[in-house]
């Protein structure tokens, strides 16, 4: 009897051996599930969205796909042959099983602030697969000496930590930096209240209307200039700038850097490596507004419509033993990504992983902090979900070149995001207009880089910090 095959389509992201973990899972599963054949392929890291939605148009779409988190959208509108819709709901494929194929199904046991990210009006549409959000690395030698006893929580602390840095006899040369990335603006304006785009972010329905100009952006872009024009950030120029960033930190040149939650195991090596301290804290929020939550980040398996029904449940349950307590757990360990499932963080706490490393548990903590009613802007409680809308890798690079005019230039921060508002407009509404144009459409035609991870992610070269190779180290956020 001939078995089933499973055709799984992942991002390379080239982290070392990030590939062949995926191949031994898949064959891990084929062990327990001998009637099924796991086939992983690696797709373009930078063009992984456009490789799916060109094998969908052709009829040769994967049954599972794993797209980055601000892909939902796109994910939604992509269409097959027939002009129907590519991929189904999760939650509906599964039909409120407790096992597929023997696997048990975890949906209902991943941790709240990745299911409201990956859920559309309140159904969970893809399976989330790496779990990030932002964090504040710091180097606890260099601030110890300067007198700082406590990591800050807040932009005030930031500022007030900073100009203690900078005042101190042999201190950094920088006390603080971070990459010029989309993720922080995100955070940002989670941790406010705000929101980037119309129909609660998103949310409620497709979004039409980009708004870069809003008080909680501006208020970020100010404070980060500040902090610039008084010499506490280092700014290196970069877009997004992600080793430029890392190496004066790991060099001990910058004392504090905001960065990946996946950037643990690295960061942590370079201080093992360079002989100081980490010290791993929260991402800082505006201590005069409310704190509104919380931003998430990562990839997310998507399951495509129409498959036999052997192939279906077998994708399904593939999705699931992904994700059972132990296969989540040491992905954590191996990655440093938050640990999906509650089952998953619970196995590591009985483990003791959590008391012998103290800094992976930050994350799981930090995306929990959240008050309650909080917005659609954040990522962390039951109520709030980050934003999801088209070309939004476009809006990313619209906003990061308008900070990096205002850090560089005396342009006005309200003007240029004023004028940033209206080119992230103009993508919006060219994703839009072809998206609902009658399907199917071709996805080389999508407008801009709505279909691609060029202009979100960065990859930079980078070297040997802590005897950990480094060649490539690309941010999944």
């Amino acid at each position: 009897m001939s078995k089933v095959v499973i055709d799984v389509w992942v991002p390379d992201n080239t982290f070392p051996g990030w590939m062949d973990r995926w191949y031994k899972i898949g064959a891990e599963f084929e062990k327990v599930h001998p009637e099924y054949t796991v086939k992983v392929t690696a797709t373009s890291f930078w063009n992984a969205p456009l490789e799916v939605a060109q094998a969908a148009a052709q009829g040769n779409a994967p049954a599972v796909s794993e797209l980055y988190f601000y892909m939902g959208q796109s994910a939604r509108d992509m269409t097959k042959q027939d002009g129907s819709p590519l991929f189904t709901s999760l939650e509906r494929a599964i039909g409120g099983r407790t096992e597929i194929s023997g696997e048990p199904v975890v949906t209902g046991d991943v941790i709240a602030p990745f299911r409201d990210y990956f859920s559309y009006q309140g159904e969970l549409f893809s399976m989330p697969s790496v779990g990030t959000t932002s964090v504040l690395f710091a180097n606890t030698r260099l601030l110890e000496a300067a007198g700082v006893t406590r990591l800050p929580e807040t932009w005030d602390e930031v500022t007030a930590v900073c100009e203690t840095l900078a005042g101190a006899k042999n201190g950094p040369k920088y006390p603080i930096t971070w990459a010029n990335h989309g993720m922080f603006f995100q955070q940002a304006l989670a941790t406010q209240g705000g929101q980037l785009v119309n129909n609660d972010n998103g949310r409620a329905g497709r979004a039409t209307k980009i708004d870069l100009a809003s008080k909680e952006m501006l208020t970020w872009v100010e404070w980060w200039r500040q902090l610039h024009r008084d010499g506490h950030y280092l700014h290196t120029g970069a877009i997004p700038g992600w080793m430029e960033g890392f190496a004066p930190f790991a060099e001990q040149q910058a004392a504090i850097r905001i960065s990946s939650s996946n950037d643990i195991n690295y960061t942590l090596r370079a201080a093992e490596g360079a002989g100081f301290d980490l010290a791993v804290g929260i991402f800082p929020f505006n201590d005069h507004v409310p704190y509104a939550g919380n931003g998430v980040a990562g990839t997310s398996l998507w399951l495509t419509q129409g498959l036999d029904k052997a192939t279906e449940d077998g994708a399904l349950a593939f999705t699931q033993f992904l994700h059972n307590p132990r296969n989540a757990a040491d992905r954590h360990k191996d990655n440093s990504f938050i640990p999906i499932t509650q089952g998953s963080f619970d196995l590591l706490e009985s483990e003791g992983w959590f008391a012998e490393h103290p800094y992976h548990r930050v994350p799981s903590d930090h995306i929990h902090r959240v008050p309650s009613g909080a917005t659609p802007a954040a990522g962390g409680g039951l109520k709030s979900q980050g934003a999801v809308f088209g070309d939004f890798a476009g809006a990313q690079d619209v906003m990061t070149r308008a900070v990096q005019d205002v850090l560089e230039t005396d342009v006005d921060p309200a003007e240029r995001f004023t004028e940033a508002t209206r080119e992230a407009q103009h993508l919006l509404d060219n994703y839009n207009a072809w998206a609902t144009s009658p399907a199917p459409r071709d996805p080389d035609a999508a407008p801009h880089s709505s279909l691609k991870v060029e202009h979100y992610a960065g990859a930079v070269a980078g070297k040997d910090y802590g005897g950990k190779d480094l060649e490539r180290m690309v941010q999944k956020d």
